[in-house]
């Protein structure tokens, strides 16, 4: 494989991950694995809203164990997915939690909780014999606790939508993506005339992030253009790699 330092790489990322999401990705990820051995980064949640842990699903985690076989990337990503702080209080904090996202579970929390949280999930992951290095905030929202307990923790790298950032430090190294709101005709519209011009704007980028969605994958529209795009980057010469190996190959 070529060294991910000297050429363009391609970074696809699957968000939310869970049991109850798995059947929305399942089709995409046998027609990526058609296309040859593309790794992806899985972010993955261990209780989706409450109601759907990994301790409860042993199919599905076994589906995981041979992906990290595989070659694939499992980070960690939030708790539950789901706002379940206080109400807000502010109209920005109104905004954020309400009209933003109802699942930025860590935009609000203390360190002590956001501590508590972030262990119970290495300790899942520990349990389940996945090795773990990054960890991303759901909807790429952190509270200023969240990155204090983030810089006592033994992870590599976090994120947001422009930025991996190298942990204990948050050093930031530039990685734009590409992504969609999909929630929605209109937004599924604008997503696809915004990702056009970015993905523009980055053909001479030395990585692109690929940042997919469940609800992405419920609307052929979405998975036809995401499809799409993979094989395009592809076919460009890009690299295929998870977060990690990309980090791995740049200078600390």
């Amino acid at each position: 494989m070529p060294d991910p330092a000297v050429g363009r790489s391609l970074l696809l990322v699957l968000h939310d991950v869970a049991p109850q999401t798995w059947p929305d990705y399942q089709p995409f990820v046998e027609a990526v694995d058609r296309l040859g051995n593309i790794p992806m980064t899985w972010l993955v949640v261990p209780d989706f809203h409450q109601h759907d842990p990994l301790v409860l699903a042993a199919g599905f985690r076994q589906m995981l164990d041979r992906r990290v076989q595989r070659g694939d990337e499992l980070a960690l990503h939030g708790y539950y997915h789901a706002d379940d702080s206080p109400p807000p209080h502010s109209p920005r904090d109104y905004f954020m939690r309400r009209i933003y996202t109802h699942e930025g579970e860590f935009y609000s929390l203390d360190r002590a909780v956001a501590l508590e949280r972030l262990q119970a999930g290495m300790d899942l992951f520990q349990r389940f014999g996945w090795p773990l290095a990054g960890f991303v905030a759901p909807a790429w929202l952190m509270s200023e606790g969240t990155r204090q307990a983030l810089q006592s923790l033994p992870l590599q790298y976090t994120s947001d939508p422009g930025h991996l950032y190298r942990l204990p430090d948050f050093t930031p190294i530039c990685a734009p993506g590409l992504v969609w709101s999909a929630r929605s005709a209109w937004r599924r519209g604008l997503s696809r005339l915004a990702c056009d011009c970015q993905a523009v704007r980055l053909e001479q980028a030395p990585v692109i992030r690929l940042g997919l969605h469940p609800v992405d994958m419920r609307h052929g529209f979405a998975r036809r253009y995401w499809m799409h795009t993979l094989q395009q980057l592809l076919q460009q010469g890009r690299t295929p790699l998870t977060k990690s190996a990309w980090l791995a190959g740049r200078q600390a």
